[in-house]
């Protein structure tokens, strides 16, 4: 009998960001003054309403099991929540909660592909995409969405990539990495294109809530019935409403893909935990008030991050219109000199921010463009001040 480990599991590539926040939080730890720009979560507290629910729904003994998709009154909660906000009708059969957005995708994944199934995922992408259809016996492919078209895939790109083999793409709006929004024009294109081809499309809007500078936010699956028959909508709670360690993500599907992702969960992970549930039905049907506020900030922030790396010699970046993150092109910088040695590549220029100017930033290979940084404006202004300074002085040693 072979004792050899799994193939599959051995090819997926541990994530560069929870890496290097990871040696950030270690350095920090050593009480060396870092800035760390590679959050992927609010810098906010849960808000109060939330978090007294839970502590009464422990008093109250919610601490069992709940069905493997859900608690009705969840799902009925989100429901509501994609009727009012989205424009979809999903009934609370066509829901399922899981434990967190990551958890959401890869029940997905794993309802919708065979072996040799292609995926399509536009790049600059999340890193954990490929990996999640790898790890489900898929093929990721990419299209590359260059900065002339704000990193976003268009409809003649989707029609050229699709195959016999395609099963699925995967839009992701607001974008991780690059904050950009997918127009309703801009959907509905991309939708004819998968209607045409009977395509799934695997819609990812955790960042739903967090879009600025008065752009719209559009589910692609309420712009007709037929892309909404094919389409699997995901979102969660961790980035609208600082919920990240609670871990409650859900979709919303066909019945046939619900019923299949329920199925999947209730082997795998039996069902999300029972508290955070009660505190997930709090954050959807109870005041609103802390969310605006967070994205309000995000967006202050936002402006100063953009117009301070706007002035800085050798990179460039779109203004971000959601999310918290600024995608910013550092490839000038490769040809550049720092202390007599030529930087290489972007992995080098990450390394050089948190070794000598105590600054840990995420390089973006694994995001599809080894040309580019990820800057989260997730932390508070003060850190945000003093990061850029250390980035702009080290652009200005550069020869």
């Amino acid at each position: 009998m072979s004792l050899e480990l799994s193939k599959k599991a051995m090819g997926v590539k541990p994530s560069s960001t929870l890496a290097i926040t990871a040696k950030a939080k270690k350095m920090k730890a050593e009480g060396r003054d870092i800035v760390g720009f590679g959050a992927g979560e609010p810098d906010f507290a849960t808000p109060e309403n939330i978090c007294l629910a839970a502590k009464k729904a422990i008093d109250n003994g919610c601490t069992k099991y709940t069905p493997a998709a859900g608690t009705v009154e969840l799902r009925q909660a989100i429901s509501n929540k994609f009727k009012s906000f989205n424009r979809l009708d999903y009934s609370v059969d066509q829901i399922v909660v899981s434990n967190g957005g990551k958890h959401s995708l890869t029940n997905i994944f794993e309802a919708l592909l065979n072996p040799g199934d292609e995926v399509i995922i536009p790049s600059p992408f999340w890193l954990s995409y490929p990996e999640m259809v790898k790890l489900c016996a898929g093929v990721p492919v990419f299209v590359e969405c260059p900065a002339s078209q704000d990193y976003k895939i268009t409809a003649s790109q989707l029609e050229r990539a699709v195959t016999d083999k395609t099963k699925a793409l995967v839009l992701n709006s607001p974008n991780n990495p690059t904050g950009m929004i997918y127009t309703r024009e801009e959907l509905q294109a991309i939708a004819d294109v998968a209607v045409k081809k009977d395509i799934y499309v695997i819609a990812d809007e955790m960042y739903e809530y967090l879009v600025y500078d008065g752009n719209e936010f559009v589910s692609i699956a309420s712009l007709n019935d037929e892309i909404y028959k094919r389409t699997i909508t995901c979102s969660g709670l961790s980035k609208s409403y600082s919920m990240t360690g609670w871990r409650i993500g859900y979709a919303g599907a066909p019945r046939e893909i619900a019923k299949l992702m329920s199925s999947i969960q209730s082997h795998q992970a039996s069902n999300p935990n029972s508290i955070a549930q009660v505190a997930a039905i709090e954050a959807l049907s109870g005041p609103q008030e802390a969310p605006e506020v967070m994205r309000k900030e995000f967006d202050s922030r936002r402006k100063y991050m953009y117009e301070r790396l706007s002035a800085m010699p050798y990179i460039s970046a779109i203004k971000p219109q959601g999310a918290f993150y600024v995608f910013i092109d550092f490839s000038k910088v490769f040809d550049k000199e720092y202390k007599g040695e030529r930087i290489e590549n972007i992995s080098k220029v990450a390394q050089i921010l948190i070794d000598d100017y105590l600054t840990a930033v995420i390089p973006c290979s694994d995001f599809g463009t080894p040309g580019n940084i990820r800057l989260s404006y997730a932390i508070s202004m003060e850190d945000i001040k003093k990061g850029l300074d250390r980035i702009e002085d080290f652009l200005n040693t550069l020869k």
